[in-house]
This record gives structure tokens, sequence and C-alpha cells, in this order.
């Protein structure tokens, strides 16, 4: 697996050429190996990309990620077959049945929690008691709500009373920025194990074509709010986005040893298809830490 996050924020052309993604400027030409490469992060509209480039990312499983005009990603380019065995994989997923998805999502709710209680317990924070008790609270498929219970709580102590994930302001768009990073390397290791990332265990919208992963990213939104606690100021710039930008290099500790959050995010979703597929038992689904 790859382990560098490339951002393109400046006009420029990618295409590919023995191995390497070659991007040309007007007074410059730079290449990467595609074995170097985890995730492509275009920052600007400005860039002409080749189809024999797009087509080797997509053979080497790296995700492309395109913004908007406002810097902000809004899609992103995968793999339409992760894995020579797709048909089958699918007919599992398909075959998930209700109990498990339940059991799954609730271990799924608890982990998150325990990772926002960190987050306030690391800050000395007293809502961080609250949200310890409501680990305990979360049933088999989140029945009585604890997640959104404990989101209204955590946010509010971390940013302040009056902040509302509704609003427009430089923590929400980083926020945003962040969880979007995160979002397209769970669909990424989704897709490569051959699975669809439209069919949820929780999310079930007609509209989102990402349900299993905005299920399977929920314990790791917390490392994004930390991020943008520790590091972003009163302006969401070029700087944080960068910064944000690399999220999948942060180290993290998992059983007994430090690994990048991109191995870890591969790990735990590998636990939870696992879980699904009742390979393992729910409660084998690996934890992680923070430093």
């Amino acid at each position: 697996m790859g382990f560098r996050t490339i951002f393109i924020e400046s006009p420029c052309r990618l295409s590919y050429k023995s191995g390497y993604m070659v991007v040309r400027k007007e007074d410059d030409v730079a290449k990467v190996h595609l074995s170097e490469i985890s995730s492509v992060i275009l920052q600007t509209m400005q860039v002409y990309i080749s189809a024999y480039l797009m087509a080797e990312l997509a053979k080497s499983k790296i995700s492309l990620v395109y913004s908007d005009e406002k810097h902000n990603p809004v899609g992103q380019a995968l793999p339409l077959y992760g894995a020579h065995n797709v048909s089958k994989r699918i007919q599992e997923q398909l075959a998930w049945g209700e109990p498990i998805k339940k059991r799954v999502w609730q271990r799924v709710v608890r982990e998150k929690i325990r990772q926002q209680a960190a987050v306030l317990a690391d800050r000395d924070l007293p809502e961080a008691r609250v949200l310890k008790t409501a680990i305990d609270e979360v049933r088999s498929g989140d029945t009585t709500n604890r997640e959104a219970h404990a989101a209204r709580v955590y946010f509010q102590a971390l940013f302040g009373k009056w902040f509302s994930r509704d609003i427009n302001c430089p923590v929400n768009d980083a926020l945003n920025y962040g969880y979007a990073v995160l979002l397209s390397s769970v669909n990424r290791e989704i897709v490569s194990r051959g699975y669809l990332t439209q069919c949820g265990i929780c999310h079930h919208s007609e509209y989102n074509e990402f349900n299993l992963a905005c299920d399977l990213m929920e314990p790791f939104r917390p490392i994004v709010d930390r991020m943008v606690d520790e590091w972003i100021g009163v302006e969401f710039d070029a700087g944080s986005r960068r910064m944000l930008g690399d999220l999948m290099n942060t180290t993290v500790l998992y059983k007994d040893g430090e690994y990048r959050l991109s191995s870890v995010v591969s790990l735990f979703v590998q636990d939870c298809i696992n879980a699904l597929n009742k390979k393992i038992g729910v409660d084998e689904v690996q934890s992680f830490d923070v430093r």
C-alpha cells in the first residue's frame, strides 16, 4: 500500500509513464511512482488528467479525490471491480441479515462514543463522563439513538455552546474537509474487497452512494475533530487543507503497536466485514487509541 498523499494545488497536466504519475507545469516536471501513492487530491479545477493515468490509478486502487471552486472535496474516482471474486462478495453482502447488521452498528457506535469521550477526557472536560456512561447504553441497532445524544453533548463541549454542525464557519469547513478525506479512504477499503459502498448497515439513503463507508468511518471521525480543535484557527486555509489531507498518515495505537491511520482503517473495515459475514464475533472487532 502506498503511503504518500499527493496534493495538486496549482495548474498542471497529469499523465502516466512507465509506472509513474507525471506532473507537468509550465517550467517544471515531477514524477512519483504509483507504488508510493495512497491518494491524489486535486485542490484546483485547473488540472488536465489523462485517461491513461486515471485507468492506472484505478488498477492500483489509488483514490483520486477532486474538489470544487472552493477547494472542498466533491467527488472520488474508484475502481469498478476491487476484487477478483466481486460477484461472490456482493452476494455475501446482500445476505447480511438485520440482526448481525444491528449488532455491528452497535459496536461501531460504541467505538465512536469511546473515541469522543477520549477527546474530551484529554481536555479535562467533565462531559467526558457523560459520554463514557452512554457507551454501555448503546443497544443493538442503537434503537435509543445514543449516537445523536452523544454528538450533541460532544460538539458543544469541544467547540463551545454556540457551535452547531449546521452553521457556516471555519471549524465546520475543516471538519467537512477532514471527513471527506476519511470517507475516501474507507470507500477505497470497501471497494478493494469487492463490496458495494451503496449498501450500508445503518445508512440507507437512496441518494447516498457511500452508505456503507458512512457507517464504518464513524469511529474515526473524532480523530479529525481532535486535529481541527488543536490546529485550525480563525481561517481554514491551504495549510489547513494540507494538514487534513495528510490525515491518513496520522499515527494511532492498535493492539500492541503504532500504525498509520490508513492501516488501522483497513484492519477495522476488514474486522467489520468479517463480523458481518460471521467469520469472527462482533466483540472481536478491534479498538484503537490515539496517542
